[in-house]
């Protein structure tokens, strides 16, 4: 097995290495990744995932590598997407609070503000379509002036959803793995109601992907990061849940989850008396019975 564990590691590359050769930061190596820009596969050591040597000279030979790839991962904030899309910042950020543009990443700042991050690629081809051309000029839309007032700002929502996307897609056809990417982003209370029995939650547990990382762990910014990746409104919630419920279902019948082997019963075994042994109360009855006898 090792040697086929070793095989296979010449053959691939551990992200941090696939990064470098593809002249990509390692944020944008991950991205990259969920896109599906980069085909990943998994480690035969249990080491998580790993990038083949032919996916990276695949990469290489592509016309206007690195500058290709690295364009289309490239990603904007609210004002640099403003002067991407040729609107104003606080136009901008109505139009992805109302959730017309989906963000792809985010990270907090030093004053735990939650910056957004979004595809510069897409960003041009929404200002393109000329079906939005009534959305970045002139008064905003009423419905999304309403929107914005029934539910302001959808883009935690929208990331959840985009993410999700990309764990599904990771998970390939592993029922367990698919699970497992739907509770990573559900409140564990909601995972417990869905999913009783504790060896399953175990299993899930094992199987669950890394989300991203925000801060020391307990740290408050960790902390507001995970309220961000986990879903809160209720018909996301029901939707997650529901999802997670029929996903189980598969799973327990595809490949039931691990359980520990029963540990074996203490039986009482019946072992006969060895030689001159007497039971205690039959000595105790010997006793008084020799000592009547000597007394008498």
């Amino acid at each position: 097995m090792s040697g086929t564990i070793a095989t296979s590691h010449r053959l691939t590359c551990a992200p941090s290495r696939a990064a470098r050769e593809l002249d990509l930061k390692r944020g944008d190596f991950d991205l990259a990744v969920h896109l599906g820009l980069i085909r990943t596969v998994p480690d035969e050591g249990g080491g998580g995932r790993r990038v083949a040597r032919a996916e990276i000279d695949r990469l290489r030979a592509e016309d206007g590598f690195p500058d290709a790839l690295r364009e289309r991962v490239a990603t904007a904030g609210t004002h640099e997407a403003a002067e991407i899309m040729d609107v104003t910042p606080t136009r901008f950020t109505s139009l992805a609070r109302f959730g017309l543009l989906v963000p792809v990443r985010f990270y907090l700042n030093r004053y735990r503000t939650v910056v957004w991050l979004y595809l510069a690629e897409e960003l041009r081809q929404f200002a393109a379509d000329e079906n939005n051309a009534r959305l970045l000029t002139g008064r905003m839309p009423a419905q999304v002036r309403e929107g914005l007032q029934a539910k302001p700002d959808r883009r935690p929502r929208n990331w959840r959803g985009r993410h999700l996307g990309f764990l599904l897609r990771q998970a390939g056809d592993d029922p367990w793995a698919h699970a497992a990417a739907i509770a990573c982003l559900l409140d564990p209370a909601d995972v417990t109601d869905v999913v009783e029995d504790p060896h399953e939650r175990d299993h899930l547990n094992r199987c669950r992907p890394r989300l991203p990382a925000h801060g020391a762990p307990g740290s408050p910014a960790a902390e507001r990061a995970q309220e961000l990746m986990t879903a809160s409104e209720p018909d996301e919630v029901a939707w997650f849940r529901a999802d997670l419920a029929h996903t189980m279902e598969t799973a327990r019948r595809q490949h039931p989850a691990p359980r520990p082997a029963p540990e074996p019963a203490l039986q009482q075994e019946d072992r006969p008396a060895p030689p001159g042994h007497t039971p205690s109360h039959g000595l105790l009855g010997w006793l008084r019975r020799r000592g009547r006898r000597l007394t008498g």
